[in-house]
């Protein structure tokens, strides 16, 4: 079994005795043994532990959907204020660093871009840099492993679910995410990383041994994990992403989609380490409440292979033009932008839906965005802090 950061902080040679310490986490932030990171911290360093910071879903993670915010409370086990920064604000403000000296960042990421965690952590890094404050990055696994798989952000799709030039699945750890960020786009914090011991980029999550503990309220799993940098797409269409299911993101549909036009069109595309199997399934909230959606369910067969975002851009690519009078884009709001289109804001480049949507080909579109992909990969090499 690895060891996270969290575990191996005691051990590390980063000064923290007589400092005030902030945390950010939130119901997933646990040791191996399943012992919430607020207690080991409590256990290691009593009194000096004097806030906790929780991000977007709430601290215990009970909040289900996009720009439902969290109030500020108070942690009923230890006392201690919890500030939310998925609420009022979304990057802390003096008043709240005023309590620390160090914050330490212990979350349970996902390894997508538009997932709203990472933001959190680089707003963060900001309020460091601005209020001479410390950063400590108690490293997790990027639970689907060290693939990198589609489009850099363009700077006019920038967002909450979205601020950086990074792929849809950036194969780098929360740690490494954060030196990557803190430097290449100049927020000059001051930052550490306490890195994993035993965790490999070519390790899924289930290779790992570490329990699993969901981060958001449709992060059940894993595998939910492994097909969301995929699926998450369909948050910006009028189609079930499979919210108010059992298997959020695995399910995808609507009332309008039909099973065998949709696999004959996908039939031309390479798809590989997947297999889409027909369903039916009614959700019981989100889209399409209590209506039968005709769909599938994304069977991952080899995940070593699988494309979770070219598998769903196959699909969306698919569903648009088999049902143009049916199928729609969702209208704003999305994560507090009020005008631009919430699928520009995840896809991260308008051109790309365009292409989509003329019916360019899944091979040509992987093309164009290959010199920038290169480009990223060889800029986050020097923050690579784990060997194959």
């Amino acid at each position: 079994m690895i060891s996270i950061g969290l575990e191996n902080l005691a051990d590390s040679t980063i000064p923290l005795a007589g400092k005030r310490l902030g945390l950010l986490c939130n119901q997933a932030s646990t040791d191996s043994n399943l012992h919430h990171s607020r207690d080991v911290l409590l256990d290691q360093y009593d009194e000096q532990l004097t806030c906790l910071f929780s991000p977007q879903h709430g601290f215990f993670s009970e909040k289900q959907d996009n720009m439902i915010e969290s109030n500020h409370s108070q942690d009923p086990v230890s006392g201690l204020p919890v500030f939310s920064l998925y609420g009022e604000r979304r990057k802390p403000d003096a008043a709240m660093f005023d309590h620390l000296d160090v914050l330490l960042i212990d979350i349970v990421d996902v390894g997508t871009r538009v997932y709203t965690f990472l933001y959190t952590m680089a707003y963060c890094l900001e309020a460091a840099a601005e209020y001479g404050k410390q950063v400590v990055v108690l490293d997790r696994p990027n639970p689907i492993g060290g693939t990198v798989e589609g489009n850099i952000l363009q700077e006019d799709c920038s967002s909450f679910v979205g601020l950086y030039p990074i792929p849809m699945r950036h194969g780098m750890t929360f740690g490494e995410l954060a030196l990557f960020i803190n430097e290449e786009f100049a927020i000059g914090a001051e930052l550490d990383v306490i890195p994993m011991r035993g965790w490999k980029p070519s390790m899924l999550f289930r290779d790992s041994g570490f329990p699993w503990v969901s981060p958001s309220p449709n992060m059940p799993t894993p595998e939910t994990a492994l097909v969301y940098p995929g699926q998450v797409i369909w948050e910006g269409t009028n189609c079930s992403e499979g919210r108010g299911t059992t298997l959020p993101f695995e399910f995808v549909g609507a009332p309008f989609w039909e099973h065998e036009p949709i696999i004959e069109r996908l039939a031309a595309t390479e798809l590989p380490g997947c297999y889409l199997r027909p369903l039916v399934f009614q959700p019981t909230s989100g889209k399409w409440t209590e209506q039968p959606c005709i769909g599938f369910q994304i069977h991952v067969t080899d995940p070593l292979v699988f494309r979770p975002y070219r598998t769903a851009l196959a699909l969306l690519q698919a569903v648009m033009h088999l049902y143009p009078d049916d199928f729609s884009y969702k209208n704003p709001p999305y994560e507090y932008e009020y005008e631009r289109l919430p699928m520009d804001l995840i896809l991260g480049d308008s051109l790309l839906r365009k292409a989509l949507e003329e019916g360019e080909s899944l091979a040509d579109i992987e093309k164009k965005w290959q010199p920038e992909l290169m480009d990223f990969l060889r800029r986050r090499k020097k923050y690579l802090l784990y060997t194959a």
